[in-house]
């Protein structure tokens, strides 16, 4: 690997940590934040103090030489403990405190431990990439060799038997986007303790008094740390990132599912044309398309005829919907009749007359829909469809009814062939 190899990798985690830092600036007192932070930083500077540019340049600028590393392996002990630590606060319990501290201890006199037995070795031969093999018979880096490694292999062992037994207690529950992140987290931190196993190969090999597997250490197992690494990232971002992604993605698509049904009550509006703001989420696109079409169907409320209501049903009925789906279907229907009947010189956007006090601004859990009047009346939507999804999938069956021309007479509905 050269320098391009590590400098890509910590390119992306200095751009995905700067997408995240307002929110994690802003819960900084939470531990959960904090160990994102460290993981996240941990990585992007272990990429970059690992590429052999930036060891040569640190050795140099020191006058320490291999200086480098010591920080890459306090680094990645760094990111080691930050992950368990995550883990920790992540899955909960009574003892989340009593763990933290313990594992932050042990990492910081794992770090003390470094330093020591750094100041004390005897290493003057600058080995940008092999030090791990070269010097595992010299006195005191050999230990901090093993150390690293050993604590290395450790955490990636707890980690992975943690994040898998948490993904077999998720597998029935409802929380898909957090057993991914457990998932991708095995493995991570299984390309984690593979790096440990070859890097304790290539170094037991010398022990032996051969080089011949060196290639393990300097060629196989640094790609293996960096895609860990990384996979690492994503793995803890992904049950935090994904909902929100989901959701803006259900409500964008809930948006333009909406559409048909609000541009055809578009004469029982108000009047005045609300305004998005460009920046608006999609979440707010939504909701304000969701109070404009109940706003609009409670003008329209009065053209409704309940004698459509029985022929409505016999179609749904007889086209296999089930008993939900005849529900929308049926209020489709009254809607789509009740517009081709109703006289647009009553509308209130054509007749003038004084505009209607707005509903109150729905959320996504219920919005005023046909059926959410206080006082329904005889020719009011029987069925209370309410909420952005629910809107929307009125507005999918209003569309297909619209476009294939069926209508709805006194008895049954027919299509535009006459075909009962």
């Amino acid at each position: 690997m050269d320098g391009p190899d590590y400098y890509i990798p910590a390119f992306v985690l200095a751009v995905a940590l700067l997408v995240r830092l307002p929110s994690l600036w802003q819960n900084r007192h939470s531990p959960m934040s904090r160990a994102i932070f460290v993981i996240i930083a941990a990585s992007a500077a272990g990429f970059v103090f690992a590429a052999p540019p930036t060891v040569e340049r640190v050795n140099r600028l020191t006058g320490v030489p291999n200086i480098s590393a010591l920080i890459v392996y306090s680094f990645l002990s760094c990111l080691s403990c930050a992950s368990l630590v995550l883990l920790i606060h992540w899955r909960g319990g009574r003892t989340v405190t009593r763990q933290t501290r313990l594992w932050i201890a042990t990492t910081g006199c794992i770090l003390l431990t470094f330093c020591v037995l750094f100041s004390l070795s005897d290493v003057p031969v600058e080995r940008p990439r092999d030090l791990d093999t070269f010097y595992s018979t010299t006195p005191f880096i050999r230990e901090m060799i093993v150390l690293y490694l050993t604590a290395h292999a450790a955490t990636a062992i707890v980690v992975m038997t943690k994040c898998w037994r948490w993904s077999k207690e998720l597998r029935d529950l409802k929380a898909g986007w957090t057993r991914w992140g457990l998932l991708i987290l095995v493995t991570a931190f299984g390309l984690g303790l593979a790096f440990a196993l070859l890097k304790f190969v290539a170094v037991g090999a010398r022990w032996a008094g051969t080089d011949a597997w060196d290639g393990l250490s300097t060629e196989v197992a640094p790609p293996l740390a960096g895609l860990g690494a990384g996979m690492t990232t994503v793995g803890f971002l992904v049950p935090v990132v994904g909902p929100r992604l989901e959701s803006t993605y259900d409500a964008w698509r809930a948006y333009r599912r909406m559409e048909p049904l609000w541009r055809a009550l578009g004469p029982w509006g108000s009047g005045a044309r609300m305004r998005i703001p460009l920046t608006s989420s999609a979440e707010m696109r939504a909701t304000l398309r969701a109070t404009e079409i109940a706003d609009r169907l409670l003008r329209l409320a009065p053209s409704f005829d309940i004698t459509h209501q029985e022929a409505a049903e016999r179609y749904a009925a007889a086209k296999g919907y089930g008993q939900e789906a005849v529900q929308f279907v049926t209020e489709a229907f009254r809607i789509r009749a009740a517009l081709l009947t109703a006289p647009t010189s009553v509308a209130p956007a054509a007749a003038g007359r004084p505009k209607e006090a707005a509903p109150a601004p729905v959320g996504p859990e219920e919005a005023p829909a046909p059926g959410a009047h206080p006082a329904p009346t005889a020719g009011m939507p029987s069925v209370r469809i309410s909420g952005i999804d629910g809107l929307a999938r009125l507005s999918r069956h209003f569309s297909e009814i619209h476009g294939t021309g069926l209508t709805v007479g006194a008895d049954e509905p027919t299509g535009a062939g006459g075909r009962r």
